[in-house]
């Protein structure tokens, strides 16, 4: 697998070029995915009292919520980090961070459900913001630009998963609604004008490139119909297999079509790279253990024993608050170095990296489907998680960059992002499906909750999504191995 190395581009890079205040940029970046990541995440403690407050008759309702996210940040993964690329990584990075603060500002001043819709849509765009420090680090860094970029990135998705949980459990038992979109609104505008500030503003890195319209339009579309079936498929039932079939229908022909284009969307050269087309399927597949495990995790802490029948009993009833805190472990793994790992990645041998990735945390899940009915099980689990998730996104999003050279960073980081996107609403839909296969009544309510047991089943199916990984990485190096001696043969007809 070396080959990848060879063949990324790097060696025609333009030459290390030094970062003007490298530690500001370093911080800029960290403030654009923490701040992104917690917004998504503070949303789940907050539902219980938006519900309340905005009169929704039903928990579907609530859903649209992160629906809209999900479908806005589809749209914002593909197009962000390419405009940081053809506009400028100060220009992409001050929209995005204003597509925030705008997100934010109509449900501060709307305070109402429809409002609230229109700003998770926002809000879900400005989400890509995320990615854009894998451009202007990787551009403003020189040689280490890759390795520093995808470090931040990693570390700070998991402080910022934490963050929005411990936030949003904070805010529920302190604030209200109102006041905190508009909180949320002026650390959107500070970290808007820090982008400003401390961003370089440099010529665009693709001078001569330009966004395929047609193409973009059609990816987000296809993209967006099968996030649609993916959020919404236990509300609408049988009828979300139109957009499914629509998005996959979509999807092939755009792929076709992409194939043959001289303005693709992605580049073609990169996604045939050795190991890139496969690590954006272990993104999306690490994508959706991170989310099944936080949903796992969150729903059991947050069900009251008491509150069920004795037969039924199970739960730890903590708060949001409580919930949040028990996944400081999960955060905490992110931080760990993986220098090793690191220089095994830039030297092309990205497929055992992913095979520690997902046997950690399939590892952890396996420990979880046997043990967590205490709080302790979930501080052990959550480390793990932690750590395997961390390696895992760490070999993807490098082993991506380092297969285009610096002015496509966006591109890549793009493709990516989108991959993640997918990985995180399929692993939800799976867990919500599994959680929603048997239920129990809550004493003296109309509510239902999932049956004790399917937790562990849960924990199970996302132990097989971790493996498949491993199944994706060696089916790619097989694939690669014999493309080699096909082109080896070829080179060689009379060697026998």
């Amino acid at each position: 697998m070396t080959e990848i190395h060879q063949h990324a581009g790097l060696a025609g890079e333009p030459p290390a070029r030094r970062a003007p205040r490298k530690g500001v940029l370093i911080g800029v970046g960290t403030l654009l995915i923490v701040l992104t990541n917690a917004v998504i995440f503070i949303l789940p403690p907050l539902l219980p009292i938006i519900q309340a407050q905005y009169g929704l008759a039903t928990v579907a309702e609530t859903t649209w919520l992160y629906t809209a996210l999900t479908l806005g940040g589809g749209a914002g993964f593909i197009l962000l980090p390419r405009l940081a690329d053809l506009h400028g990584d100060r220009n992409a990075s001050v929209a995005a961070s204003a597509f925030l603060a705008a997100g934010a500002l109509v449900p501060a001043v709307g305070d109402s459900y429809p409002t609230l819709l229109v700003g998770c849509i926002l809000m879900g765009f400005g989400g890509a913001a995320q990615l854009l420090p894998l451009g202007f680090l990787r551009r403003n860094l020189g040689e280490d630009g890759i390795t520093v970029g995808v470090a931040v990135l990693v570390v700070a998705t998991g402080v910022g998963i934490v963050v929005g949980m411990i936030g949003g459990g904070f805010i529920v038992e302190t604030l209200s609604l109102r006041s905190f979109f508009a909180i949320l609104t002026a650390v959107c505008v500070a970290t808007t004008i820090a982008c400003l500030v401390a961003i370089p503003h440099a010529p665009p890195a693709e001078r001569n490139g330009r966004i395929a319209v047609l193409g973009t339009v059609w990816m987000i579309a296809w993209v967006a119909a099968i996030l649609l079936t993916l959020t919404q498929g236990l509300v609408w039932g049988i009828a979300a297999l139109v957009p499914l079939v629509v998005g996959i229908v979509g999807g092939i022909a755009w792929v076709r079509v992409e194939r043959r284009s001289t303005s693709a969307v992605f580049d073609v050269a990169m996604m045939k790279t050795p190991l890139v087309t496969a690590s954006c399927l272990c993104i999306a597949l690490f994508a959706a253990v991170n989310s099944a495990f936080l949903l796992l995790l969150s729903t059991y802490a947050q069900i009251s024993p008491e509150n069920l029948r004795p037969e039924d009993s199970y739960g730890l009833g903590l708060s949001a608050l409580q919930t949040g805190w028990l996944m400081a472990p999960f955060a905490a793994a992110f931080l760990v170095r993986g220098t090793v790992l690191d220089r095994a990645l830039l030297n092309g041998r990205g497929v055992p990296v992913f095979v520690i990735g997902a046997l950690t945390s399939a590892s952890g899940l396996a420990w979880l489907a046997l043990a967590h009915d205490q709080q302790w099980h979930y501080l052990v689990g959550a480390a793990v998680m932690g750590l395997g998730t961390r390696i895992g996104y760490a070999a993807g999003f490098t082993m991506v960059q380092i297969a285009v050279p610096e002015e496509k960073a966006g591109m890549a980081a793009g493709v990516a992002g989108t991959s993640m996107a997918v990985g995180f609403a399929f692993g939800t839909a799976l867990v919500s499906g599994d959680l929603s296969a048997s239920l129990v009544p809550v004493v003296g309510t109309g509510l239902e909750v999932a049956a004790k047991g399917l937790y562990g089943t849960g924990y199970w199916l996302s132990g097989v999504l971790a493996l498949l990984v491993v199944v994706t990485v060696l089916i790619s190096r097989a694939r690669s191995g014999r493309r080699i001696e096909g082109v080896l043969f070829d080179a060689h007809p009379g060697h026998q």
